[in-house]
Order: C-alpha cells, then sequence, then structure tokens
C-alpha cells in the first residue's frame, strides 16, 4: 500500500472537468493581488508529458505573468482534464 501512496503522490492527478478547472484557476489568480480579473481559458489538448489542458491568459499586466503561469503550472501538476463520458 505505500508503494501505490507514493506513486500516487507522485504521479497521480485528480481528473476534473473543463469547467471545475476553470473555477480552481480562477479562485487562485483572484487570491494573488496582481492576477484579479485576469481572462483566461481553460482548454483541453492532447497529452503531454506534464498535462493535458492549458490555459490561454488574455489582457495579462506584464508584472502579473510570471505569478500567473506558476499558478497555473500548480494547478496543472494536481489536476488532469478528465476523459468525456
Amino acid at each position: 500500500m505505500g508503494m501505490k501512496m507514493d506513486l500516487d503522490r507522485y504521479f497521480g492527478k485528480t481528473p476534473a472537468t473543463l469547467e471545475e478547472i476553470r473555477r480552481r484557476v480562477m479562485f487562485a489568480l483572484d487570491r494573488h493581488p496582481l492576477c484579479r480579473g485576469i481572462e483566461f481559458d481553460v482548454v483541453s489538448m492532447p497529452r503531454n508529458r506534464k498535462s493535458n489542458w492549458t490555459v490561454t491568459l488574455q489582457a495579462v499586466a506584464p508584472d502579473a505573468v510570471w505569478e500567473a503561469s506558476d499558478i497555473v503550472a500548480d494547478i496543472q501538476e494536481a489536476y488532469e482534464l478528465a476523459a468525456a463520458a
């Protein structure tokens, strides 16, 4: 059991719908003062070694680009787009 838990911790991502991921990204961006109000969209994409979804950011202030990218990367490490039923 310990081995399975270790593998899940390193490789397991929580499946989520596009809407769930969109909500998580929105809440995370809104928590950061520089990133509040950023317009974005969550887009599914073919799986690469990191993720099967990405975020397109629009109208991001230059001083918020790094923070917004870091926030999105953290969420990508935790969630994968669930296969459509």
